[in-house]
C-alpha cells in the first residue's frame, strides 16, 4: 500500500492525483499530435471534476493555465491561449492603496461624512429637513453601538453642527429616536413588555392568595377529623 505521504506532492490539490498522473503521462507521450489530444482530453476532464468554474470568466484560459502549473511548465502541446512562464507566478502581488483621508470621529466613519456633503447640496425644504433628521438618529446609532454608554441628544446635535460646517440643523420640535427605537424595537412592544409583566405580577399575587386560602381550608379540615 501506499500512503500519500510517500507519493509526490500534489501541485493543486483541487484536482486530485488522478489529474496529475495523466499529465504525467502526456508528457511522456511521444507524437505531438497524440500529446494535443491527450492534453485536450484532460482539459475536458478537469471542467468536469470543478462545475464551480464554469461561471467565472475566461474558464477554458483558466484550465489551461493549470494544465501548465500541474505539468511544472514541462508540458509541451499547442495551446489556445498563451502560454505561462514560471516567472509570471512568482511576481509580488502590487501593493493595495488604502485611503489616507482623516476621519473627524472614527466611530461615526468616512460614509456619513460624504452624506452630510451631500446633504448640504439640499435646498431648503422638507426633504433637507427629514434627511438631517435621519442623519442625526445615524449618528446617534453609532455612538450607541461603539460605546454603549447612554447619550443625550445634544451631544449629537453638537457633532452634526461641526461635521456640516452649522449648515444642518434640526427644527426645535424635532425629537430624536431612543436608544430602543434605533435597536429596531417600536415603542409597543416595550409597552407590552411592561402591561404583561404587570399582569403576570398580578396574577401572581392571585395565585399565591389562593394558595394560602386552600392551605388554611386544608388545615381547618385536619383540625375537624381529629375532633371525632
Amino acid at each position: 500500500m501506499e500512503y500519500n505521504t510517500q507519493q509526490d506532492r500534489l501541485i493543486i490539490p483541487e484536482y486530485g492525483r488522478n489529474i496529475q498522473g495523466m499529465i504525467e503521462y502526456c508528457i511522456t507521450i511521444a507524437d505531438r499530435d497524440d500529446r494535443n489530444l491527450c492534453a485536450k482530453a484532460i482539459i475536458q476532464v478537469m471542467g468536469q471534476l470543478n462545475p464551480h468554474l464554469r461561471d467565472a470568466a475566461d474558464v477554458t484560459h483558466k484550465l489551461w493555465d493549470h494544465l501548465f502549473i500541474i505539468s511544472q511548465f514541462k508540458l509541451d502541446v499547442d495551446s489556445p491561449y498563451p502560454i505561462p512562464s514560471p516567472e509570471s507566478f512568482k511576481e509580488k502581488p502590487k501593493t493595495l492603496g488604502y485611503p489616507k483621508e482623516k476621519i473627524r470621529y472614527k466611530h461615526y466613519g468616512k460614509t456619513i461624512e460624504e452624506i452630510i456633503k451631500k446633504a448640504k447640496e439640499f435646498p431648503l425644504g422638507d426633504e433637507k429637513s427629514e434627511l438631517t433628521r435621519q442623519i442625526a438618529n445615524h449618528l446617534k446609532k453609532s455612538y450607541y453601538n461603539w460605546n454603549k454608554d447612554s447619550i443625550t441628544d445634544d451631544v449629537i446635535l453638537k457633532n452634526l453642527n461641526e461635521l456640516s460646517a452649522g449648515e444642518l440643523k434640526l427644527d426645535e420640535n424635532v425629537t430624536l429616536s431612543s436608544h430602543q427605537e434605533l435597536r429596531g424595537a417600536p415603542k409597543k412592544f416595550f409597552h407590552k413588555n411592561n402591561t404583561n409583566n404587570k399582569n403576570n405580577g398580578s396574577n401572581n399575587k392571585n395565585n399565591k392568595h389562593k394558595n394560602n386560602h386552600h392551605k388554611h381550608k386544608n388545615n381547618n379540615n385536619s383540625n375537624n377529623t381529629r375532633k371525632f
